[in-house]
Order: C-alpha cells, then sequence, then structure tokens
C-alpha cells in the first residue's frame, strides 16, 4: 500500500503529533511525507518527499494573527501550480491533517482522503465551541475540506473523537518542580511578556520565543529561541506552562502534571475552543489582556494541577484508520 501523509507546518503541534504518528503509518505500507506551511520550528527525522509553501498563519507580536503579513506571503499563483501537479492518484491511502495542498488537490481531482487531525473535533457540535458568528469558523471548515475524519480533542467530546496523542519522549520524560514558569507566547513580543513577568515576586521565568534567535538574561527570566530538546527540559521541570490557545502544548504540559494558564490568540477561532475546551477542565484562560496582571499573579499563588487521563492509542487509532479507510 502506498501512503500519502500530508502535515500542516504553521504550527509546532501538527508536526510534533506527526512525529508519533509516522512509525506507526510505515508498519503498513510505503509511506510518503508532505509538509506546507513555514512556521513550525519542530522538524521531523524522516525525509519529506514534498514541501510546499501552502497557506500558513504568521503569528503577530501583539497577542493575534499578523493578517497582513500572512496574505502578503500567500502566493496564490503557486498554490494553485501545487496543487495541479500533486499526483494524489498515485496513493492508495491519503491522510490529511489540516494541510491544504492536498486537501483540495483531491477535492478537485475526486481522490478520497481521511481527516486526521485536531480541527476536526470541530465539526461535531458536541465539542466546545465560541457563539455567534465568527469568520475563523468559515476559514476553519473550508481551509482544507476532507469529508471522512479521525479527530483529537481535551476529551472525547464524540465517538469519532480521541483524547490527545502524547509523543512517546514526553511520556518518558523524568520530572521534577526546580520551580521555574515555562512561557510559549509566540504571538505576544519578549517585551510584552517580560513587562508581565518580571514584577511576580519570588518567580524565575524560562520564554520560549519566536522572535529572537538568541539566549539572553532580563529582570527575573531567562529567554530561549525556540528549541525542541530545551523547551522539554524546562518543561519537564517548571512548575507550570504559561501558553496561548494551542492543542499539544496544553495536552502534554497536563499530562505531565503542570499547571496551566492559557492565553488564546485574539481573533483566533480554533484558539478561542481550545480556551473553553481548557476552561472547562478547570484550567485558567486569560480572555482579555486587562485580566493579564491579576490572572497571573493568582496562577502563580495557586497550586491545583488538573488530573487527566490521556491514555496511549496511538497504535490502535492507526490500525483501525487504515482498516478503515485504506
Amino acid at each position: 500500500m502506498k501512503i500519502l501523509y500530508s502535515i500542516q507546518g504553521t504550527g509546532n503541534g501538527h508536526v510534533s503529533r506527526a512525529r508519533e504518528i509516522i512509525p506507526h503509518l510505515k508498519n503498513y505500507g510505503e509511506l510518503d511525507l508532505l509538509i506546507s506551511g513555514t512556521q513550525a520550528e519542530v522538524g521531523l527525522e524522516d525525509e519529506v518527499k514534498f514541501r510546499f509553501q501552502g497557506f500558513g498563519f504568521v503569528f503577530g507580536k501583539d497577542g493575534g494573527v499578523d493578517f497582513k503579513e500572512t496574505w502578503r506571503r500567500f502566493d496564490s499563483i503557486q498554490f494553485l501550480k501545487d496543487l495541479k501537479k500533486l499526483p494524489v492518484h498515485d496513493y492508495d491511502l491519503i491522510i490529511n491533517d489540516f494541510e491544504p495542498v492536498t486537501a483540495w488537490s483531491c477535492k478537485l481531482k475526486g481522490k478520497k482522503s481521511v481527516a486526521m487531525s485536531h480541527q476536526s473535533a470541530y465539526l461535531s457540535p458536541k465539542t466546545p465551541q465560541i457563539k455567534g458568528f465568527h469568520w475563523g469558523k468559515i476559514i476553519m471548515d473550508h481551509y482544507a475540506p476532507v469529508k471522512k475524519h479521525v479527530a483529537f480533542h481535551f476529551e472525547r467530546y464524540d465517538e469519532f473523537i480521541h483524547t490527545p496523542i502524547i509523543r512517546s519522549e514526553i511520556r518518558n520524560l523524568k520530572t521534577g518542580n526546580l520551580g521555574h514558569y515555562t512561557v510559549y507566547l509566540p504571538a505576544y513580543c519578549d517585551e510584552f511578556i517580560l513587562s508581565k513577568v518580571k514584577d511576580i515576586p519570588n518567580s524565575k521565568w524560562e520564554i520560549f520565543s519566536k522572535h529572537s534567535g538568541e539566549h539572553y538574561q532580563k529582570f527575573n527570566a531567562e529567554i530561549f529561541p525556540i528549541s525542541n530538546e530545551k523547551f522539554q527540559k524546562s518543561l519537564a521541570e517548571c512548575s507550570g506552562l504559561l501558553t496561548g490557545g494551542g492543542f499539544e502544548g496544553p495536552a502534554e504540559a497536563l499530562f505531565l502534571k503542570k499547571k496551566v494558564l492559557a492565553v488564546p490568540m485574539k481573533n483566533q477561532y480554533e484558539q478561542q475552543c481550545n480556551a473553553l475546551g481548557l476552561e472547562n477542565l478547570g484550567v485558567p484562560v486569560i480572555w482579555k489582556e486587562n485580566e493579564f496582571d491579576d490572572k497571573l499573579k493568582h496562577w502563580v499563588q495557586n497550586e491545583d494541577v488538573i488530573k487527566v487521563n490521556f491514555p496511549d492509542e496511538t497504535a490502535e487509532i492507526v490500525k483501525k484508520l487504515v482498516e478503515n479507510y485504506g
């Protein structure tokens, strides 16, 4: 069997999940990998056959997506060329993790594929979602259109939704508590984060920055360029994780029994919905910037950790997907 696994490369979460899924897919046939997007710092150990620019969102520095830069970087002509030339009919099974080139290529060429993604969970009305009209919902529904779905979320809201895939490298981490707090807020500049943490008494912070290429210290914080290995070490030894409204990051921290404070990106539908799911679990969420100082101080002083059950079911999920759609 020839399998194509296409992966969204805008954020680290998709690639991190792929690192755990790829070894299982190799058990069922010849596997080719495709990745589009340019925002992920976490890499794949396996050879990638297709690399496309795709259509990825660019993080800003004030808590949201930089829409101007996102559209500036999007090359619509190249996008159309890529989806036309992609040989989707060469494959017996195509698996898509919210990747638009493959999804639209399959749609236009009448080729069946199956989504295996976190975003698919939002096709269920049982999944927590923000109320009212939101352009982000329309974008997410049409960004990478696929008819069959296997999904992941913090809870099993529906029969096709599974709990998060936690990488083996995270499951095998030795954890402790050295007293620092780990920070990953890629949509905020370093200066904003430093302004919030510097006045928290008796606290130390390890900030992983998407906007700095150098390691430096300032106030009560150390700032690091993004590094998968260093981030994992920091997370394993921290008191808690201050992060955005992503999926994999909070899930891994909760699995490691770390307390979490979430700051979903402004006007980013998926992150806002993720934050609702986290809030339902009992995780505190900063919805507005004027809440930041008070909620951050309260979180540092509060020792409560949310208990979760994220069993290792990756092998069984992949097996069923191949049996049902291969």
